[in-house]
């Protein structure tokens, strides 16, 4: 039998580890408009877990520690070249308006503000630490209605 997805707000959740995950809550909160659900403060400030909403999705993340089984299957962007195994895509209103926090911010823009073939208008970046974001109108729940 297949898993089912339990009937919860969202089914998917990212997960990614920071070296300074509170300077990272911080600027998701304050460029992507990123909401604080949950902070785990762990010892020399360091977060053990924080959970962060967006609308109806959300995101876990914690300090980098490699000491930990999970920890040990990760990988910095800056360890491994810049380069990403994954990414994450948030849907926004106004993805203008964020692509102009995000160059207040200092972000690294590596796609250009655009509008895509099949709908939407986007952008990609990295965050402080290197992880890839892409943002943007396409929302794929309203693709071709």
């Amino acid at each position: 039998m297949l898993a089912t997805p339990k009937n919860t707000i969202a089914t998917v959740v990212p997960c990614l580890r920071y070296r300074d995950a509170r300077a990272a809550i911080a600027w998701l909160c304050e460029v992507f408009g990123f909401e604080r659900h949950l902070v785990v403060d762990g010892k020399d400030g360091t977060v053990v877990h924080a959970e962060l909403s967006f609308g109806n999705g959300t995101i876990m993340l914690g300090s980098v520690r490699p000491d930990t089984g999970y920890g040990a299957l990760l990988a910095q962007p800056d360890e491994i070249g810049g380069r990403q195994t994954q990414t994450i895509y948030l849907t926004v209103n106004d993805a203008d308006a964020v692509h102009e926090r995000a160059l207040r911010a200092g972000a690294q823009i590596v796609i250009a503000l655009v509008d895509a073939d099949y709908g939407g208008r986007g952008f990609t970046c990295r965050d402080p630490e290197g992880h890839v974001w892409s943002i943007g109108t396409y929302d794929p729940w309203q693709a071709g209605a």
